[in-house]
């Protein structure tokens, strides 16, 4: 997973996956595919898999005792699950944005400059270029470019949220994972996020899971249906939202369940 790629090194291949916790089988036998420039949105009740899903694809689930996966996820054709692969990178490749904003509590320009200085850049010059570009592309340079020594504790939640994606970028990922990053912002936060969401997919491919049906109307090219840990339908949002072939899909967006 180096920069010298073939096209389409940054798409999600997933070929018949099953993980299982100990004896409980919480994914079973899913198969999908993610392409660059796209938001793929993953709907479905709470408990059903969407969040184990997506850690998957950064080995998230590697830190889970008795956690065991079998199946195939390539990324660019490539087994992430392969023996030799550098999880470092990887993880710096797909990088992720939680539920609720976690800062870390240091300053503003300490959180962005984190995973460059992990990864060996050190130089002031560098580290403020990737700064102030990791906090435009997140839409947050304005507000705070005059306190990036201030601590980042002190924002509010949606510029706390929207530093967490500028960290992920100042990373320079090629995949960005997003697990309900909106679920505890205010509308107006949403919506700014929502607009990033829409300029960051034509450089990332995205994976959004989300509980909202009309944020994954609005934001997302495809959508997937997840329901006790299978994908029980996958398609153009549009589709899956006005045409689904799967009762249980449209039960579940008309409000019937979950």
């Amino acid at each position: 997973m180096d920069d010298l790629r073939p096209e389409n090194e940054y798409n999600i291949t997933v070929r018949d996956c099953d993980l299982y916790y100990g004896d409980f089988h919480a994914l079973k036998n899913v198969r999908a595919d993610f392409e660059e420039h796209e938001v793929t949105a993953l709907i479905g009740p709470s408990g059903c898999g969407k969040s184990t899903f997506i850690k998957m694809f950064n080995r998230m689930n590697d830190l889970i005792e008795d956690c065991r996966i079998t199946g195939e996820i390539l990324i660019g054709g490539q087994n992430i699950y392969a023996k030799d692969t550098d999880v470092t990178l990887l993880r710096k490749n797909v990088g992720m944005v939680f539920q609720k904003p976690n800062p870390f509590p240091v300053s503003i320009f300490d959180n962005i400059a984190f995973a460059p200085r992990t990864f060996g850049i050190k130089k002031k010059a560098e580290l403020d270029e990737i700064a102030e570009r990791s906090l435009n592309r997140a839409g947050l340079w304005n507000e705070v470019k005059d306190r990036l020594g201030k601590n980042a504790m002190g924002l509010s939640g949606g510029q706390q949220q929207r530093l967490c994606i500028a960290r992920a970028l100042a990373a320079d990922p090629k995949i960005l994972l997003m697990d309900e990053p909106t679920s505890a912002l205010d509308p107006i936060s949403t919506g700014k996020i929502e607009d990033l969401m829409n300029e960051l997919k034509t450089t990332y491919t995205i994976v959004i899971v989300t509980h909202n049906m009309q944020q994954a109307t609005r934001i997302s090219d495809k959508t997937a249906f997840f329901l006790l840990g299978e994908i029980i339908e996958s398609g153009r949002t549009e589709d899956i939202f006005t045409n689904p072939k799967d009762k249980r899909t449209e039960d579940y967006i008309t409000g019937r369940f979950g």
